[in-house]
């Protein structure tokens, strides 16, 4: 298809956006409008803003390379993304958050833990959080997104990269949390249908059916480039070798690390808030249910059957075919799919990274300017939204500049690394403001604290896929890791950070359970 023809194609797309968030902007006014969509938002609209937010261009692009260098096992992550993500998420923590969110007409996450402990230093806490380690997956999805625009289009990767934030950055700034809703609702159909084409075209053009392509991705096991072997690969429909360095980083960083951490995140989180009531939520949980097994699960299983398109056209394996995992999704599309579907594909994957993009920036927002900086251009009006507006730009310009420094194949571990923090450092803080009443102040600032420095501490020190690209523990201690015995240095962080907070906030919330009265 040729340039002009996909220019336009986009160029139609980008007006729809703009009018939707232009309509957003009409409904927008007051800042309850602006951060909760006034608390009367659909089941539908929430479910699908839910779904389109939760899966971005890493989920496509990224965990869709992982699943072609690496195969079927990345399923694992969408059946637990599909339990944990929507089923548990909407059902116990969504019917719970509401009403609390209800009780303290709380207007954001860092809100909702800060009232219910009573403590602005949670809040504040939580909200600094946000602001400074999101845009490292905001970065992460907006590489996403200008990759695969540049393999399209065959233009400059920066040029991409800024049209494309720029575009968002437009119709979140104005349209707020309605204009967001609004576009992740139209996103999310596009999404959808696209990943059920995708499935459906690849066996036409492959000629034979699910069994049979299953079976010839078995046989193709010697296959497997050696360097991938030596890590763990067993075949792409094979687990890694238990205990492997591949199979830590499949099991521990992209499944638990993805599938635990969607539970503390605030972007989806605030969703929940949403709604008028707890029926809502359970209409949501189908829609939910049916979008994530389509939209992910498609892509995870058409990037590891990529291989076979790529051994009958190229006569290689697609991680032989090209080298870096976060582009043989884009690739594949390009050499595989009709010329026509290019154009949609690429607005399946706009649509996944701005959907997401737009949800961390308002979050991000709001953060700075409703939680750690409420009253910032609000002496004259109270219902001013400025000093969230001023938030969403000041972290769309971190997010752009951190993009920049990110590496090739960063896509699906950054997008698991941030939600592992997340998991760590939230979750056991929410978790209890939900269902644990003894929870004290002083609990949820241990946990909070400890879940955040041991995070921290491990992608430094011990974590080698971190610690070894930032180079501080080799520049302290002459070594990428402090502990550089296997299999230590190859074990995620989310599986001692999360149970250290966990427990920090059950003992200092006994120790202190006398000293406060949870109302």
């Amino acid at each position: 298809m040729s340039t002009l023809t996909l220019g336009i194609v986009v160029i139609i797309y980008m007006f729809v956006l703009a009018w939707l968030g232009y309509i957003g902007y009409k409904q927008t006014r007051n800042a309850s409008d602006y951060l909760l969509g006034g608390r009367k938002v659909s089941s539908v609209i929430m479910a699908l803003s839910y779904g389109a937010t939760f899966i971005s261009a890493s989920a496509i692009v990224g965990f869709g390379g992982v699943a072609a260098t690496f195969g079927m096992g990345i399923q694992w992550l969408c059946l637990l993304n599909m339990f944990m993500g929507v089923v548990i998420a909407f059902i116990i923590f969504g019917r719970s958050t509401r009403r609390l969110g209800e009780k303290y007409n709380a207007r954001t996450f860092p809100q909702l833990l800060g009232l219910h402990y009573q403590s602005r230093t949670i809040q504040i806490f939580i909200a600094a959080i946000i602001f400074i380690g999101m845009p490292l997956y905001a970065a992460v999805v907006m590489k996403g997104g200008a990759v695969f625009i540049e393999q399209m289009f065959h233009i400059d990767l920066h040029f991409a990269l800024l049209i494309f934030t720029l575009i968002v950055a437009a119709y979140v700034i104005t349209g707020g949390i309605k204009g967001v809703l609004y576009t992740d609702a139209l996103q999310a159909v596009i999404m959808f249908a696209c990943m059920l084409f995708l499935l459906f075209w690849f066996y036409r053009i492959m000629g034979m059916g699910f069994v049979e392509a299953n079976r010839e991705l078995t046989e193709i096991a010697p296959l497997v480039p050696e360097r991938f072997k030596e890590v763990g690969h067993q075949g792409w429909t094979a687990m890694p070798v238990t205990g492997s360095p591949q199979w830590y980083t499949l099991v521990t960083t992209l499944i638990l690390g993805v599938g635990i951490g969607c539970l503390a995140q605030p972007q989806l989180v605030v969703r929940f808030m949403m709604v008028e009531s707890s029926k809502q939520l359970n209409r949501g949980v189908l829609i939910g249910c049916l979008f994530l097994i389509i939209t992910v699960g498609a892509i995870y299983h058409v990037g590891a059957l990529s291989n076979l398109f790529f051994l009958k056209t190229e006569g290689v394996v697609a991680s032989e075919a090209i080298k870096d995992m976060d582009k043989i999704i884009p690739l594949f599309i390009d050499r595989a799919m009709p010329e026509w579907f290019g154009a949609v594909f690429m607005l399946c994957i706009l649509s996944a990274s701005m959907s997401t993009l737009s949800a961390q920036f308002h979050t991000m927002g709001a953060s700075f300017g409703a939680d750690m900086f409420p009253g910032l251009g609000r002496r004259k009006n109270p219902n001013s939204t400025m000093g969230v507006r001023i938030g969403v730009l000041c972290s769309i310009l971190l997010s752009y500049v951190i993009c920049y420094t990110l590496s090739a194949g960063i896509i699906a571990r950054g997008t698991a690394l941030f939600m592992g923090i997340c998991a760590a450092t939230f979750l056991p803080a929410y978790f209890c403001s939900l269902f644990w009443k003894k929870a004290t102040k002083q609990g949820a600032l241990a946990s909070l604290w400890t879940g955040a420095l041991a995070s921290l501490f491990a992608m430094l020190f011990l974590h080698k896929a971190e610690a070894g690209a930032i180079g501080l523990c080799k520049a302290l201690f002459g070594k990428d890791v402090l502990i550089d015995v296997y299999p230590w240095y190859a074990i995620d962080p989310i599986l001692f950070a999360l149970p250290l907070s966990a427990l920090a906030i059950y003992v200092v919330s006994r120790m202190t359970a006398n000293r406060e009265s949870r109302p």
